[in-house]
């Protein structure tokens, strides 16, 4: 499979290839600006002796688009840490199903920080702060964090969806549950 195709049918697989395309996307110009930003500043300090003014606030944002369009994406990948000990021990059709029901639950929490967060986004807001160099109100700078939340929320739904869907035991919509052999794993 390619980077944003999905096994998933019909509308959610649109929504997941949708989700995809947006964790890269942001991931990506996130990245590639802060390094641009942290460039320009060294250069701007050490060669013309004056910092870029907004380069600070400029990073700050930028941590926090990445960071929680990141939570989304290793929620795609299964790259979030998980506890196995119990999980590892049981036959498959318990492991199936304890994997929907971590996954829903994991949604549920997803949801419900995306609500708190939505709420004092709402707080901040109406405090008017802004940021001193950019100007921008602080209640905009945290947008990424609700949308991190919902996006992670939809993964985990996503992931339950394909547990019920498909006859492996998926981790993600795109990892299903494995681990390498003894004579893959270098030292």
């Amino acid at each position: 499979m390619t980077t944003h195709e999905t096994a998933l049918p019909g509308f959610l697989g649109i929504l997941d290839a949708a989700i995809s395309r947006t964790e890269s996307f942001l991931l990506a110009a996130g990245v590639l600006l802060m390094a641009a930003n942290t460039v320009a500043n060294v250069v701007g300090r050490f060669l013309l002796g004056h910092s870029i003014f907004f380069s600070e606030e400029l990073n700050r944002i930028l941590i926090i688009l990445i960071t929680f369009a990141g939570i989304s994406y290793a929620a795609r990948h299964a790259r979030h840490i998980r506890m196995s000990a119990i999980y590892d021990a049981l036959p498959p059709r318990a492991r199936k199903v304890l994997m929907v029901v971590i996954a829903l639950i994991t949604a549920g929490f997803m949801f419900l920080l995306c609500y708190y967060s939505v709420k004092y986004i709402s707080a901040q807001a109406s405090r008017g702060r802004v940021l001193p160099a950019l100007q921008v109100p602080v209640w905009l700078i945290l947008v990424w964090v609700p949308a991190g939340f919902f996006m992670t929320g939809i993964q985990y739904l996503l992931t339950a969806v394909r547990n019920f869907t498909s006859s492996g035991i998926y981790l993600s919509t795109q990892v299903q549950e494995g681990y390498e052999s003894a004579e893959e794993i270098e030292i």
